[in-house]
């Protein structure tokens, strides 16, 4: 690679530079610029009218104080867990059922990708009409009345329930196309040696899916954590701050209580929360990643 490099002429040196400076200034501007930015405003108090007033660690301090603080990190946490493991579990075990040749199988993998194609507030004003507790077609089908939206015991499952079904196509489709570049001699082999379904899936399935599904696991859990668009659609983090989290708790903070300060604070808290967790999937992957070197 480095004599590759030598090798190219000035014209081809700066025609690559011309190519990649849109890119680069682009980073800049509108990613490290704003980072600097937002981590320096975490130590002070701003309301974007008056000046800025530098804080120190009060911003901090303050949000580990707050009862509320710990309430929305609660819902975070259970919204993400809850989102990647039923976003990884019932994907994997679809794209298995279509892998496998069955009728329609085209028509399936198309209408699963759909929802993940489609608008969010498309998907919003759909699924709040499917949990209405009055006109709702879900309640209709259960025979009950469970104010989904309305309910602090049920609003953060009916999230959890659009959200994954929006998840379920992308995640279904990364399954599907490593399953077929796996050999069919190794489920043939297990066959032959007797191996019933749920066997092959567990000993061959899944050790060899397990760099996609370690891939997976790692962006919807990122996703998850940063979830704003389906909250602010269907709950604005309510009822009583039940489906209240980090990523709105942000836009709360910053657009209508205009305390920019404390925004990005719980900004900096996200992101070493989403860092901390992304190493440590990254430090098992050794272990639960089949024939990673």
């Amino acid at each position: 690679m480095k004599n590759f490099f030598l090798n190219l002429s000035n014209s081809e040196k700066l025609a690559g530079w011309v190519f990649i400076f849109p890119a680069v200034v682009g980073t800049f501007i509108f990613i490290i610029i704003p980072v600097i930015c937002s981590f320096g405003l975490s130590f002070t108090k701003w309301d974007l009218l008056n000046p800025i007033q530098f804080v120190g660690l009060e911003n901090y301090r303050n949000l580990f104080v707050e009862p509320l603080f710990y309430k929305i990190l609660i819902n975070t946490i259970v919204f993400a867990l809850s989102t990647s493991i039923l976003g990884v579990i019932i994907p994997l075990i679809l794209a298995c059922i279509l892998n496998s040749k069955i009728r329609g199988s085209e028509f399936y993998k198309t209408a699963y990708f759909l929802p993940f194609i489609t608008p969010m507030i498309v998907i919003g004003i759909v699924w709040e009409w499917i949990f209405d507790p009055n006109i709702g077609i879900l309640n209709h089908l259960l025979h009950l009345h469970i104010n989904w939206l309305y309910d602090t015991h049920f609003a953060m499952p009916a999230l959890i329930i659009v959200s994954v079904w929006k998840l379920i196509g992308y995640n279904m489709i990364i399954f599907l196309s490593s399953l077929s570049s796996i050999s069919q001699s190794m489920f043939e082999a297990a066959k032959i040696d007797g191996a019933n379904p749920i066997q092959t899936f567990i000993n061959v399935t899944v050790p060899l899916l397990s760099p996609s599904i370690f891939f997976v696991v790692i962006i919807t859990a990122i996703s998850s954590f940063q979830i704003f668009d389906l909250i602010y659609l269907m709950t604005q983090g309510g009822p009583l701050d039940s489906t209240n989290v980090l990523v709105y708790a942000i836009y709360k903070n910053a657009f209508e209580y205009f305390n920019v300060g404390k925004a990005s604070a719980i900004a900096y808290v996200l992101f070493v929360i989403i860092l901390l967790l992304t190493l440590i999937q990254w430090s098992l992957r050794k272990k639960i990643v089949y024939n990673e070197n």
